[in-house]
């Protein structure tokens, strides 16, 4: 084969075959097939889409680039949870410890954020000691013996996604349906999951902004888990505003403890509930939505998820003391309010600006190579149609510098305040093929 063939296919609309994506994929991996070559095939494939079976033979091949994990010995469904992205995200830290006190295996790699969205990592490095490096063999123990364990990916997991997304990323080539699907689904793939529950976000903090891309790429990444065996359902949610109330890694690890004892931001503890009861259905622990979501809100409301989560941070290092004394982890040098300039109903605020002033604190990562402030960050006192007087305090800044202007100016342009306003519809759809 000639890689230029394949990009001339490629560009003229033509289907390319599983072998042929295998040989891209495995030389370009090898150093073998150079950059401007593959920008060249990205940027047709951006232009002439893909076929479900190029994408799930593409998808496959990114799996198969490095190390697939075993997951085998593992007692149980192996059920894992991906969001596609955004502001305020606590999910992963009261859903890995509400589902697997139901007895759900939940064995979760997870990754950093960049830029405005925050990372599962970097959130529960802000508890001290937490070790989210673990050998195999301690993973494999642990998730047997407490059925819940969180970790970074393995370095040589799916090598071939961060060499095309790197590429992606100095290209114009990111936002691509077929590419998006593919680096998400080959990284789930790869981790080991018997089946995989999808948060697919859209509106301004998420990376589908309009309703029909996110329903597009949820149908894409169940069809891919449908042909790769992996049993999977997508759930749409909204992203227009931040998720919760906490932006920031440490107020986030609080948020996560204040849900997981019940008291917990109404949205972000639906979401839970929504994502979670799915995660419960596919590890068969649960016949229905139903039976599923009353089995999370008795482990809830009995604190067995809570204890869980203890369990989980002694079991990788962590202080789990923490989790009776939460506001240890509030160390930010200094606080501020953000008061309302006028009184009304707050009827806009615009999710990814409020992550790029927390990245501005520090609570995020302009490069991967930037260092993370885990103090820092914003807890929303207000959000969309929530009812507000002038003077009253719209945000709680915690910061590490004394000189903010730029961040509450930012926060002042992209949070409106008008006559009226409805809450948004936390979740558009449910995909499950």
């Amino acid at each position: 084969m000639r890689m230029v063939d394949l990009i001339e296919k490629k560009r003229d609309g033509y289907t390319l075959s599983k072998e042929e994506i295998e040989y891209i994929i495995t030389n370009y991996t090898n150093d073998t097939i150079p950059d401007y070559q593959i920008s060249a095939l990205l940027m047709a494939i951006f232009y002439q889409d893909m076929t479900d079976e190029e994408i799930t033979d593409l998808t496959l091949a990114i799996a198969h680039s490095g190390d697939v994990i075993d997951l085998s010995s593992l007692d149980g469904i192996k059920v894992d949870k991906h969001s596609t992205g955004g502001v305020g995200d606590t999910t992963t830290l009261i859903l890995a410890p509400l589902v697997a006190s139901v007895g759900v295996t939940v064995a979760k790699m997870s990754g950093r954020g960049l830029g405005y969205t925050g990372g599962t990592l970097d959130k529960l490095e802000a508890i001290p000691g937490f070790k989210i490096e673990l050998s195999d063999e301690e993973f494999i123990r642990i998730v047997n013996e407490s059925k819940v364990a969180v970790i970074g990916q393995s370095g040589n997991l799916a090598p071939a996604d961060k060499k095309l997304y790197a590429l992606r990323d100095v290209t114009a080539t990111v936002n691509s349906i077929p590419l998006i699907a593919s680096s998400i689904m080959s990284k789930k793939i790869a981790a080991g999951a018997d089946a995989i529950v999808l948060d697919v976000t859209t509106g301004d903090g998420a990376f589908m902004k309009n309703i029909d891309d996110a329903r597009r790429l949820a149908k894409t990444m169940t069809r891919i888990g449908k042909l790769a065996n992996r049993q999977t359902v997508a759930v749409i949610s909204d992203m227009s505003e931040p998720l919760g109330e906490a932006i920031g890694n440490s107020l986030e690890v609080v948020e996560a403890i204040e849900t997981l004892q019940g008291d917990g931001p109404e949205d972000l503890v639906e979401m839970c509930y929504a994502l979670g009861s799915q995660m419960v259905v596919l590890a068969e622990k649960a016949k229905t939505m139903d039976e599923a979501r009353v089995m999370l809100e008795e482990a809830l409301e009995s604190g067995k998820a809570l204890a869980k989560f203890k369990e989980m941070i002694q079991n990788q290092g962590g202080d789990s003391t923490i989790v009776d004394e939460p506001e240890r982890l509030l160390t930010a040098r200094y606080t501020f309010e953000l008061p309302a300039k006028e009184s009304g109903i707050v009827s806009k605020i615009v999710a990814n600006e409020l992550g790029i002033a927390a990245m501005m604190l520090g609570a995020g990562r302009k490069t991967k190579d930037d260092a993370i402030d885990h103090a820092v960050g914003l807890k929303l006192n207000k959000k969309i149609g929530d009812s507000v007087k002038a003077g009253e305090s719209l945000v709680t800044i915690y910061s590490n510098e004394e000189e903010i202007s730029t961040v509450i100016e930012l926060l002042y342009k992209n949070i409106e305040i008008g006559e009226s306003a409805e809450k948004p519809t936390l979740i558009h759809d449910i995909i499950t093929e």
